[in-house]
């Protein structure tokens, strides 16, 4: 796989600095049941990266020590790790608002009875990948059969309540462009997926978010491997928005990988670019809590974050959002 690292590591991007912690992004993994083209972790079915016992025990004595009050658990799939039930279920009980990655196909695999009913219980937040409310969008990002699963999938949360009016049950859905373009205005995408997905398969829920592509990984790779990196890039600062600093995801959400080390976001974990200062893995952060004003470690990726509407993992930035 060809690697953009060394491409992005020379930058221009503004020194930002870190605020309050209020969000604890773990990956659990990098197995998944998919391999999607734009997935930046490169996760699959044959990576066998998985976090361990002692650091899957850890996290609720972090969230408590740190009053940490959003735990967001990623991957890989994250329900693939078998503790991922016990994890939920003890940060739940701290009383922590709590966020399941789903890519939705999961919930049909073998040894994955009882999830979506587990999910309702405990009141997880489910944000779910649906690239497009068209089949052959779908399979063609993430594998054949992926859009009738991913429907099937919907259709079993919003039987439970999720994405229901007063339900209590967050059912937000995730939008990646299928290629090396920004995603489109949130707002009108959204209003789009609402009035197809309820026309044609009778589904509901709360919030479309849109997620810029990061040239890192499987789409930097397949990037550099069409000759489209450097156009891609330079969209992505021609789009730069002065406005999204203040609110990007890195100045509040700190990103764990799946051995306990630190990281100001997922994509930097995925570039392996250490988070400055002294507290570096979990353990450390038990102890002793980050500093606020901690300067964060910028590459040019950080681009793909601000340009246009900007982009978190809780979908576009702007105040048009």
């Amino acid at each position: 796989m060809l690697s953009t690292i060394k491409l992005l590591e020379v930058t221009d991007f503004p020194s930002i600095r870190r605020a309050k912690t209020d969000t604890l992004q773990v990956n659990l993994g990098y197995r998944c049941n998919q391999t999607c083209v734009h997935c930046h972790v490169n996760a699959g079915p044959n990576r066998t990266e998985m976090m361990d016992d002692a650091l899957i025990e850890l996290i609720p004595q972090v969230l408590k020590a740190r009053n940490i009050g959003t735990l967001d658990l990623t991957g890989g799939a994250p329900e693939l790790h078998p503790r991922f039930r016990q994890l939920v279920s003890e940060a739940h009980q701290l009383g922590v608002r709590v966020i399941d990655r789903c890519n939705l196909t999961i919930l049909f695999e073998e040894g994955q009875e009882g999830l979506a009913e587990f999910l309702a219980a405990q009141k997880v937040e489910v944000v779910a990948s649906l690239p497009c409310y068209s089949m052959d969008n779908v399979d063609k990002q993430r594998g054949k059969g992926v859009f009738d699963l991913s429907i099937a999938g919907l259709q079993k949360l919003n039987a439970l309540g999720y994405g229901q009016p007063d339900s209590g049950l967050v059912l937000n859905l995730v939008y990646n462009p299928q290629g090396p373009f920004l995603p489109p205005p949130q707002q009108a995408l959204e209003a789009d997926y609402r009035r197809e997905l309820e026309l044609h398969f009778d589904i509901c829920f709360n919030q479309l978010f849109t997620i810029t592509n990061m040239p890192i990984k499987r789409f930097g790779s397949m990037l550099l491997s069409k000759g489209q990196f450097e156009p891609y890039m330079q969209l992505l600062k021609d789009n730069f928005s002065q406005s999204n600093l203040d609110n990007l995801m890195c100045r509040t959400t700190l990103s764990v990988d799946w051995q306990g080390r630190l990281y100001d976001c997922d994509f930097n974990q995925q570039l392996e670019m250490a988070i400055p200062g002294n507290v570096r893995t979990l353990e450390e952060l038990l102890n002793t809590d980050l500093t606020d004003n901690n300067l964060i470690c910028t590459a040019d990726h950080c681009y793909g974050c601000t340009a246009g509407q900007g982009s978190s993992c809780g979908g576009a930035l702007g105040e048009s959002a």
